[in-house]
């Protein structure tokens, strides 16, 4: 296992764990950051464990012509319960994400450091966010990295109201140029939308193409 210093590399991925850990250490620096998700890396910890950087094999992905929209979430989206916009409320969004309640989960992994860190990568053009509005409050969302080869990183999501956060992944997802929606590792929330597996290196070739 591999522990980084202040030098911003990483190990070739393929000597990551079965599990998908390649790296511990480093800081979450912009630059570090972005380097990081240009190569099929991404940070996963919890609050108080040093940083865990991880490129798992295979990958959990969306293509975005493989959208499944149940009929019940077409009628949602005709009804035009809710107003999605993008960019509108980063910080609200992430603050969200961190704050909400998720059933096995006992802490957040967006600790105040992922926090800052990726307000930072916001401002950078780097991190996107996408609010779900409900009569102007804030009901549901999501927030990911747009490297600029049209390949999106989803990082976390959250929602206050039944179907909030569906409805804005996929209006975003339905309004974008996407190839390809990186959802890191399973759900079964995202797999009933459309994702599926393929491998590391697959992946690798959509983010240098």
């Amino acid at each position: 296992m591999k522990f980084l210093d202040q030098n911003i590399e990483f190990p070739n991925v393929s000597e990551a764990t079965e599990d998908g850990l390649l790296a511990i250490g480093g800081d979450l620096s912009p630059e570090r950051l972005i380097y990081a998700y240009e190569n099929g890396i991404f940070p996963w910890f919890d609050d108080g464990q040093p940083i865990l950087w991880w490129s798992p094999d295979p990958r959990f992905v969306l293509f975005p012509e493989d959208l499944k929209v149940s009929k019940s979430m077409k009628q949602t989206l005709r009804n035009k319960d809710f107003e999605v916009t993008v960019n509108k409320a980063f910080e609200d969004v992430i603050n969200a994400c961190a704050a909400i309640k998720r059933d096995g989960q006992y802490s957040t992994w967006i600790s105040p450091s992922m926090i800052d860190a990726y307000i930072k990568l916001h401002e950078l053009g780097y991190a996107k966010s996408v609010e779900v509005w409900e009569q102007e409050e804030l009901v549901g969302g999501l927030y990911g990295i747009d490297l600029g080869n049209k390949v999106f990183c989803g990082e976390s999501m959250f929602t206050k109201v039944s179907n909030a956060s569906k409805v804005g992944f996929i209006s975003f997802i339905q309004n974008s140029d996407y190839r390809l929606i990186d959802c890191q590792v399973h759900t079964l929330h995202l797999e009933s939308l459309g994702a599926k597996f393929i491998s590391r290196s697959d992946f690798l070739k959509f983010l240098i193409d």
